[in-house]
């Protein structure tokens, strides 16, 4: 592996990284057209985006950006496949954290290294986005942030049931038996005590891992999921919907024409497992809204991902793109996000004291968040974002579909999932 240098990066100097290089594009004679494609989670995501784009434009005038936000998960990867192929990829673009190192391989993604090594000190990355960086030593795109799952819950609801609010505080979270009996006491007629601990892509490997399990072999060619721990689980993500009550199935929110969080909103959920994300939506919202770490299975944990932004061996502008690629990691931008609630820090200075000062917003956080920081930034990287095949995420929820909404034996279920996840990491192997 390439033995790095390290640097000592200021919260100074994430802030005035996006100003670098600013004389030398102003006097540039012609303008410059990026392109940049991502996803939308979310209108509120997008406009984020786009005026993060306003604010780059501002600061370099003889660069004009170019956004399209598109499906996410398999859509979006086919899509810039097919791209790549066709020679039309993005100057710039979103990289899903389940398939940067496929996009890596197969020679998509402008290597980064020596630029990054120039500006960046890995070490200042907190680890799960580091180990989700780094591959063998290069680095082909700079981590966007971080995210993790958590639990949110709608303090009205509790208020009414007269249950304590769940503590923030990781070292007195609640068991996963403790969140059970809690989301009994929460369900009625009109309520439903939880929703999403099934949603897999986003919240089934903290439970896993937090049970002893794993997603995959500590060298990521074989799937692990056909396991006692596993199995565990899922057993108990669908007892709580069908022998608890307490949950609805995806279909239900369907019939209501309600999302999750609309339903966490409208007081029909008490309690939404989703991801950090959703923390920007929920805030606006203004909800009376409250956040905990995930229930234990044993070990207290959450784990942390989040898409990387890169850019493409085809760009005909390789500067430009890189001036956009440092914007899009600094303080005007990272850090406005941050604040809104959208994203976690994915730097440890970004974690100190006077930086936090700079992104915390109480009236998006609020009081208890602060007691889940070191949560976020000890997260255990998400093996969903270290794996060889991007089909595995495809994969999972269509087994796991199978077993919660159509009853398949969840024996098959776990033999399923190794077997196609391994021919899948096969087919990659192999190319």
């Amino acid at each position: 592996m390439k033995t790095r240098k390290i640097m000592t990066i200021s919260l100074a100097s994430l802030m005035a990284v996006s100003s670098l290089g600013i004389g030398m594009t102003a006097q540039a004679e012609e303008t410059v057209e990026l392109t940049f494609m991502g996803w939308e989670a979310s209108p509120l995501e997008t406009q984020a985006v786009e005026d993060g784009i306003a604010a780059f434009e501002a600061q370099y005038p003889n660069i004009k950006v170019t956004y399209t936000p598109g499906l996410a998960g398999s859509e979006y990867n086919a899509k810039l496949l097919s791209s790549a192929a066709a020679g039309a990829l993005p100057d710039v673009m979103f990289v899903g954290a389940d398939s940067y190192r496929e996009f890596a391989s197969k020679g998509v993604l402008m290597e980064l290294t020596d630029l990054f090594d120039e500006n960046y000190s890995l070490d200042d990355f907190i680890e799960s986005s580091r180990t989700i960086m780094e591959i063998d030593g290069h680095v082909f795109g700079i981590s966007s942030c971080t995210v993790s799952p958590i639990v949110y819950y709608n303090k009205d609801v509790f208020d009414a049931a007269g249950l304590e609010y769940p503590s923030a505080d990781p070292a007195n979270c609640w068991t996963i038996d403790e969140f059970r009996e809690v989301a009994k006491k929460l369900t009625t007629e009109d309520i439903y005590g939880v929703y999403g601990l099934e949603s897999v892509a986003d919240t089934l490997t903290a439970q896993i891992i937090s049970n002893g399990g794993s997603r995959y072999t500590e060298d990521f060619t074989k799937s692990t999921m056909n396991t006692p721990e596993v199995k565990e689980v899922l057993e108990t993500i669908k007892a709580v919907r069908v022998e608890d009550g307490s949950a609805p199935d995806a279909s239900t929110l369907d019939a209501v024409g309600m999302s999750a969080k609309q339903m966490l909103q409208t007081g029909k959920v008490a309690m939404l497992v989703d991801g950090s994300w959703s923390l920007q939506e929920l805030a606006a919202s203004g909800m009376n809204i409250g956040m905990a770490p995930l229930p234990s299975y044993g070990e207290v944990l959450t784990t942390g991902q989040a898409h990387l932004h890169a850019i493409s061996a085809q760009t005909e502008h390789p500067e430009e793109a890189w001036l956009f690629l440092q914007f899009l990691s600094g303080m005007d931008y990272q850090g406005a996000l941050v604040k809104t609630g959208l994203w976690m820090p994915n730097r440890y200075s970004l974690y100190e004291d006077d930086a936090v000062a700079q992104w915390y917003d109480d009236s998006v956080h609020g009081d208890s968040y602060k007691l889940m920081l070191d949560y976020f930034k000890n997260a255990v990287v998400d093996p969903g974002a270290l794996q060889l095949s991007s089909q595995a995420r495809d994969i999972l929820i269509e087994e796991t579909d199978m077993y919660l909404k159509m009853d398949q034996d969840i024996d098959v279920t776990l033999q399923n999932i190794d077997t196609r996840i391994d021919a899948a990491i096969a087919e990659v192997l192999a190319q």
